[in-house]
């Protein structure tokens, strides 16, 4: 039985004998073109998939396909309508990146109150001076989606004598953070950190009318997904000074190279969110678990 796995690296192993695993031979996210050659190659009956384009047109090139088993939370890569008409199982790993992003964003966070990327950078070039930190204690820290995540990241916080205020469309009571809508939220937050999927209707959830009414000298953080933050009105916020800083772990096209590169009051990652070592082989032995059982 042939699956393909498609993650840039596997390091989990765990693979049975009786399975034919054919490896991502890029190390790298795979284009739409990419993945298609090798499901027309291989005929899998499972993928273990990244984040690569798994679209209609991919699956309809693969009629043995029962399982695509997700490495990660999101979805967004997947064409869900497709594989339910198709009859292909989607599976996802939920639990194992919940404290690896979480403490990313705490430290995406402290790197925007205390601008250590900034001051680092300084000294590397010769400078010796105080980029104008801020203290975490006291903030009001708003976090729009309160699920496994962002409730992580509400405890962090507020272990930091934080106000955790939530949004979520679903949420309405949390264990954690005091409730409220969105709006309430941008207004009252002095750092506002996003932790839901990017959907249709989260699509820009964050754009220019959004940014006009967070507080003047708010931080915002984006650990979730690149097309719920309008780029190009946040680039006019931050150079207009209206936020103090962004911190990004995730962008609308990557590898990211746009403008917001530029800027020194914004802190970018690689999408690393999940990336610590132990919460990779977590979510790579969930994956694969999930792929044969359902297999």
């Amino acid at each position: 039985m042939n699956i393909l796995i498609t993650t840039a690296t596997f390091d989990a192993g765990g693979i049975p004998e009786y399975i034919n695993a054919i490896f991502n031979p890029y190390g790298r996210k795979l284009t739409e073109e990419e993945i298609l050659a090798l499901v027309r190659e291989h005929k899998p009956a499972g993928i273990l998939a990244g984040v690569e384009p798994l679209t209609r047109r991919v699956m309809q090139s693969a009629p043995g396909l029962k399982v695509i088993s997700r490495c990660g939370i999101g979805l967004d890569s997947v064409d869900l309508e497709a594989a339910r008409e198709l009859g292909i199982r989607v599976l996802n790993t939920p639990d194992a990146p919940t404290d690896s992003v979480a403490e990313l964003t705490l430290g995406l966070i402290l790197c925007l109150t205390r601008r250590t990327p900034t001051m680092d950078s300084a000294m590397r070039r010769g400078e010796w001076r105080d980029a104008g930190g801020v203290m975490l204690k006291g903030k009001t820290v708003g976090i729009v989606g309160c699920g496994r995540i962002g409730t992580a990241v509400a405890r962090l916080v507020n272990a930091f004598g934080c106000k955790p205020l939530g949004y979520d469309p679903v949420i309405r009571e949390h264990a954690v953070c005091e409730m409220a809508g969105l709006d309430e939220l941008l207004r009252a937050s002095d750092i506002v950190t996003l932790h839901i999927p990017h959907t249709s209707q989260t699509h820009h959830l964050i754009g220019k009318r959004e940014l006009g009414i967070m507080k003047s000298g708010a931080m915002l953080v984006n650990a979730a997904r690149g097309g719920v933050v309008d780029e190009d009105a946040l680039y006019e916020s931050l150079i207009s000074g209206r936020l103090r800083g962004t911190a990004l772990d995730c962008f609308a096209e990557e590898p990211y190279k746009g403008r917001l590169s530029k800027l020194d009051n914004v802190v970018m990652t690689p999408h690393v969110g999940s990336a610590a070592l132990e919460s990779r082989v977590n979510m790579e032995r969930e994956a694969l678990k999930n792929l044969l059982d359902s297999l």
